[in-house]
């Protein structure tokens, strides 16, 4: 309530309210910075974890346009990333084609733009893949944090340092993590989104570190060293960053509850549901995050019968999942896409409800195949 009485105003002006405002904006950043593990000027709220990832690989691509153009990614990221990786300029987005390119700009588009680094049938990237795809001018690398479907965590320390040594950035997607732990140490760069630690939809967070070479790829604009441009949400952002603290003051326990319920949902769901196979890693995983594909079933189909029980899951990617596409994710790890299931736990879960889930699954998966004419298959 302080923040929508007290941050109202623009944090920009000189005015007595605007400076309140600019107080709690200010405030929230050394908070933040303390949880993400950085200085509080290295800090922006963009207004998503989508403008976070586009601010900061645009932002490294347009800066590093002499180095080169090439960005590195595994082929597991999140879509936003990939898209941002694979833009078409780095350089001055938006430019018509056919505009004369400054000098040491990148390529309009290039063959060999961006390198997707396979991953294992956990969905971890290939580190030595990853190291080798390191090049001269490489401008960018990108690596989760934990992957967003499948919740495999990703060897970000081991990938840090080998593009420290090779003088490439890391951007680190954190979205799903931070609301767990900081990032691992080496990154250059860290992106996130409020609402996937349960903050308010609307707030993302951009952590570029001081030395890291960063540009506006955006006309220039006063706001935000140009890294979050527009009218702050202050009163969102100040209600992000409190509901990170409160996370993280619970994360332990949190952690250790959501692990072990994943534990039995990967367990039971393997020996109560025929043909099914359970995805990412079992021990090296984020602990609110379970996935399975179930063979002679269709995404949808599953999604539908399991909310008319009251359980909200997901199918297809994670992040287009309004679209039912395939998942790129999965295709990456060489799973089968027709019948998948994400499962991510909220806070506030309990056992009951992941009890109640494991006894109406089986019945659902049978009462879908059935639909499809794919029973006892």
């Amino acid at each position: 309530m302080v923040a929508l009485d007290e941050g109202w105003a623009d944090p920009a002006r000189r005015y007595g309210s605007a400076r309140r405002s600019r107080l709690l904006l200010d405030q929230a950043r050394e908070q933040a910075a303390a949880l993400v593990g950085c200085r509080p000027d290295e800090i922006s709220f963009p207004s998503s974890g989508t403008a976070a990832v586009h601010a900061g690989v645009l932002g490294v691509r347009h800066a590093r346009a002499r180095v080169g153009s090439h960005v590195v990614v595994s082929a597991a990221e999140h879509s936003s990333v990939l898209a941002a990786a694979a833009h078409p300029s780095g350089a001055a987005v938006g430019t018509p084609r056919g505009t004369p390119a400054r000098a040491g700009s990148p390529r309009t588009d290039p063959a060999d733009h961006v390198t997707r680094v396979p991953v294992d049938a956990s969905g971890r990237v290939h580190l030595d893949g990853f190291v080798r795809a390191l090049r001269d001018d490489t401008a960018l690398a990108c690596l989760q944090s934990a992957n967003h479907e499948v919740g495999t965590r990703q060897p970000v320390a081991e990938a840090a340092a080998a593009c420290r040594d090779a003088g490439v950035p890391l951007l680190v997607d954190a979205a799903q993590s931070l609301g767990w732990e900081r990032p691992a140490e080496g990154w250059s760069l860290v992106t996130a989104s409020a609402h996937k630690w349960g903050g308010p939809a609307g707030v993302g967070l951009l952590a570029v570190r001081t030395g890291t070479r960063w540009r506006s790829p955006w006309p220039e604009d006063e706001r935000g060293g140009g890294r979050a441009p527009g009218y702050e949400n202050v009163p969102g952002v100040v209600a992000a960053v409190t509901a990170l603290e409160a996370v993280r003051a619970s994360a332990a326990h949190d952690a250790a509850r959501d692990s072990a319920l994943i534990d039995r949902v990967r367990r039971v769901v393997a020996e109560t549901v025929p043909d099914v196979e359970v995805l990412g890693d079992a021990v090296e995983r984020l602990p609110h995050i379970a996935t399975f594909t179930c063979l002679y079933a269709d995404g949808e189909s599953l999604v539908a019968e399991l909310d008319r029980e009251g359980f909200a899951v997901s199918s297809g990617s994670s992040c287009s999942a309004s679209s039912l596409r395939p998942s790129h994710v999965l295709v990456a790890m060489g799973a089968s896409t027709s019948g998948s299931v994400r499962v991510s736990l909220p806070r506030d879960a309990d056992e009951a409800d992941v009890e109640r889930f494991l006894e109406v699954l089986p019945s659902v998966v049978a009462r879908v195949r059935a639909l499809l004419g794919a029973e006892g298959l």
